[in-house]
């Protein structure tokens, strides 16, 4: 449970950082750190349940830009500047150290397994992130037609 305590602040932590890599302040600020949490807080509970990286991260991913749209709406503030780096936690990188690692070894069959499963996990993550915005962008457009239907 302490491991899954820390990490949930070190993923908040580096969502923060990316924040302010991006220049941004504020209330923004503060919402990136505990979108960064509640992402990996995701994360981990779609593990729990499922206990497969590449659907983890899909949810996660999916979550967390649903998360991010709302909170962009209340902020008023583009979803992008909360996204990214609210999703930094979700970056696989120890798969992609794995994956170089294993193509300067000349280890053919570990570059092919972590090779496909960096490919795997970065299309599950960028295909939560477009499910959600195809999802808003058509109701959106649902609304905005019915509401010209009424006047």
């Amino acid at each position: 449970m302490a491991d899954m305590v820390l990490q949930v602040v070190m993923a908040a932590v580096g969502a923060l950082g990316f924040g302010l890599l991006f220049r941004i302040s504020g209330g923004r600020l503060v919402t990136i750190l505990l979108g960064g949490a509640a992402n990996w807080v995701f994360y981990l509970l779609a593990m729990y349940v499922y206990a497969d990286r590449v659907l983890a991260f899909f949810l996660a991913a999916l979550a967390t830009a649903a998360l991010a749209e709302v909170l962009a709406r209340l902020l008023k503030t583009p979803v992008i500047t909360l996204l990214v780096p609210m999703l930094v936690p979700l970056i696989p990188g120890g798969d992609l150290y794995y994956t170089t690692f294993a193509l300067v070894q000349g280890d053919a069959v570990s570059f092919a397994h972590y090779g496909s499963l960096v490919i795997r996990e970065a299309g599950a993550i960028s295909f939560g992130v477009i499910l959600v915005a195809c999802v808003v962008q058509t109701a959106h457009r649902i609304w905005v037609l019915a509401r010209q239907r009424k006047i």
